[in-house]
């Protein structure tokens, strides 16, 4: 899902790799509770200093790996059933004939592509687990185009830390762009092998195993990239929840 549910937003129970000592939220746990400043010198120093962001975002940021492929699961265990479709506002009505999406902001080729475009583009598929922050999983099978792919096209400038998302319900969201770049981040149009359904997303969304479903927008319509994060990050994320939500 993505726009998560009218009341709670949407990711899962949480997975940690057999061989992480420390799991990942279990640290920043440990971190928030200041007890990982000791051996942090002049890195700690940076962190805290830097008031402009949350403690815990530099933490996850720090941790994150943006070459590292997550773990994907077989079409086997594909779990159809699982993936809850969850509403913002409303499911908009979006024609793919006339469907346009854009890429602006601090980018030296913006861009103006339509689904024909897009399709032409090389096909990634990928089995992961959608994660919600409401405490259920779906292992899903996604298809698209990698967004790495697209920013390439753009041109980000040398100076773009952020990527906006916003779709056509009005919904917003902004990741990090090492996130964005990551080779297992799509821009999906597929959902199990098929054409994606309207009330997952059609015919663009987010699909990602390093962001916790909210984070996942729908019905993509304009992607912006820019070098500073405005007031607003993120529906649920201006009501309160974590702006980075890593896994």
């Amino acid at each position: 899902m993505s726009q998560e549910p009218n009341q709670n937003p949407s990711d899962v129970e949480l997975e940690t790799d057999d061989t992480d000592l420390v799991p990942r939220r279990r640290f920043l746990t440990l971190a928030g509770a200041g007890l990982l400043t000791i051996g942090f010198g002049s890195l700690a120093e940076g962190l805290v200093g830097n008031l402009s962001e949350p403690f815990n975002q530099q933490i996850e940021s720090l941790i994150f790996q943006p070459h590292q492929l997550v773990p994907e699961f077989s079409v086997n265990e594909i779990e159809p059933d699982k993936l809850i479709v969850n509403t913002f506002r409303f499911t908009p009505a979006i024609s793919p004939v006339t469907y346009r999406l854009t890429i602006d902001g601090e980018v030296n080729n913006p861009l103006s592509l339509s689904m024909l475009d897009l399709q032409k583009l090389p096909l990634t598929s990928m089995v992961i687990r959608h994660v919600c922050v409401e405490g259920w999983a779906a292992i899903v099978q996604w298809g698209g185009v990698r967004l790495r792919d697209l920013l390439a096209i753009a041109k980000p400038s040398s100076q773009a830390k952020y990527v906006y998302f916003y779709s056509a319900d009005g919904y917003y969201e902004s990741w990090d762009i090492d996130s964005a770049m990551h080779p297992q981040t799509l821009m999906a149009y597929q959902k199990n092998g098929q054409p994606l359904e309207p009330s997952y997303g059609a015919p663009l969304r987010l699909a990602s195993p390093v962001k916790l479903g909210y984070k996942l927008s729908k019905w993509v319509t304009r992607i912006q990239v820019t070098s500073e994060l405005a007031e607003k990050r993120g529906y649920w994320e201006d009501l309160g929840y974590e702006w980075y939500a890593g896994i």
